[in-house]
């Protein structure tokens, strides 16, 4: 059966609040955002940044929910600054028949990183 890759989720527009570059790695995302973006915790992710136009993966790890936290950890804190905007993406394998009716999830949090 023939599998493509289509987006799953996407959470538009987010602001970096922090970077910490003395950590291990990932991209911390407030639990409130994964839940209603339908990401969980180490799944893959693609971060776009509108602001410098870098592309990264990472993986997500959760944040204190209600905080709006978005903080790039590890290597890609030096791929952000605070305040960007970012563009959080992950994506699905999915077998051709069940993509044509898969409706992704995509959230548009406000400028506090609120649903």
């Amino acid at each position: 059966m023939m599998q493509i890759e289509m987006l799953k989720s996407k959470i538009h527009r987010v602001r970096v609040t922090d970077a910490n570059l003395d950590y291990i790695g990932s991209i911390t995302i407030d639990e409130d955002l994964m839940d209603a973006a339908g990401i969980i915790e180490n799944e893959k992710v693609q971060v776009v940044n509108n602001n410098n136009g870098e592309r990264l993966e990472t993986y997500v790890i959760k944040g204190k929910r209600g905080s709006g936290v978005i903080c790039l950890n590890g290597a890609a804190a030096r791929k952000v600054q605070k305040g960007d905007i970012l563009i959080i993406v992950s994506y699905i394998q999915i077998d051709l028949e069940s993509a044509k009716t898969f409706e992704p999830r995509i959230i548009f949090p406000d400028e506090h990183n609120r649903i």
